[in-house]
């Protein structure tokens, strides 16, 4: 039996998941040719949507698809799958579309593919008692600032963090911090906090900026710069950063303890904040 929460948008519609379909010649299906957002919504109310919206644009400029819904379309659809009050986390994807042949080359008149689902949102980690995560060489392509559906290597860079029970690969391209292979990552060292600078080497976070606001508002050290590998593995605190994840706390790098084994003070105080920011959102 289908219920609220099987609903899914496609091309349109509205209908049970098990009822949308797409053709086999769909280039998101062929090439992973399209991009994506994850967008939060706690209380019923979609999280930093305008931001999520304004990357989803980003994307789609960066592969060359115009945006096939504004602002206040996408809002439109997105609400039409939060069936209560529930927190939620609402998944959007934009392919190029169908081509009637397989081919390399972008079709010139594509009518892109659009297709978004929600599914409640739950933690699989206990946040108060942190994760263990590894480092990896960072094996990615250099566009990586691009919420790409083609994350083959991001799946299997963070396969080794599981197969090794952690929660996270943290990569390292050229000796420096680029992101987790799921998440941005934070370093504290020596009471500031730092995350490396945006490039072509991480996806813009959505919670990463959102961390940094709330850390110039509450009076925290807060910083962009990058973070060696070094730094990394001599930090106070580590934290994992997205929607999904919200600020995660790294206890244990490499097999060692990173600061005293714990969530560290300054994760503590970051979370009550969050925390209370997401509490106005619900109250607003």
């Amino acid at each position: 039996m289908t219920t609220e929460n099987d609903i899914v948008y496609l091309n349109g519609r509205f209908l049970p998941l098990e009822e949308a379909r797409i053709s086999v010649l769909d280039r998101g299906f062929l090439f992973g040719d399209g991009v994506y957002e994850v967008i939060p919504a706690y209380g019923g109310r979609l999280f930093r949507l305008n931001e999520h919206l304004a990357r989803l644009e980003s994307s789609l400029d960066q592969i060359r698809i115009r945006p096939p819904l504004t602002h206040q379309q996408w809002r439109a659809i997105l609400e039409r799958l939060l069936p209560d009050d529930r927190d939620r986390s609402v998944y959007l994807q934009v392919t190029r579309g169908v081509a009637e042949k397989r081919d390399h080359a972008m079709p010139a008149q594509p009518t892109p593919t659009v297709f978004a689902m929600s599914s409640e949102l739950e933690s699989p980690f206990d946040v108060h008692a942190g994760v263990g995560a590894i480092t990896l060489d960072d094996t990615r392509w250099k566009l990586c600032q691009i919420k790409a559906i083609t994350l083959l290597a991001n799946i299997l860079l963070r396969q080794q963090a599981l197969d090794r029970n952690c929660a996270e690969a943290i990569l390292i391209r050229d000796g420096f911090v680029s992101e987790g292979a799921a998440s941005n990552v934070f370093a504290v060292s020596d009471g500031v906090l730092v995350t490396p600078p945006k490039s072509h080497d991480l996806l813009p976070g959505i919670t990463r900026d959102l961390v940094l606001e709330l850390a110039q508002a509450n009076a925290i050290k807060a910083r962009e710069a990058p973070i060696s590998a070094e730094t990394l593995s001599a930090a106070d605190e580590i934290w994992l950063t997205s929607s999904t994840r919200e600020i995660l706390p790294v206890v244990e790098l490499d097999g060692k303890r990173v600061g005293g084994g714990v969530p560290g003070p300054i994760w503590r105080r970051m979370h009550d904040i969050y925390q209370t920011y997401k509490q106005l959102l619900r109250s607003s």
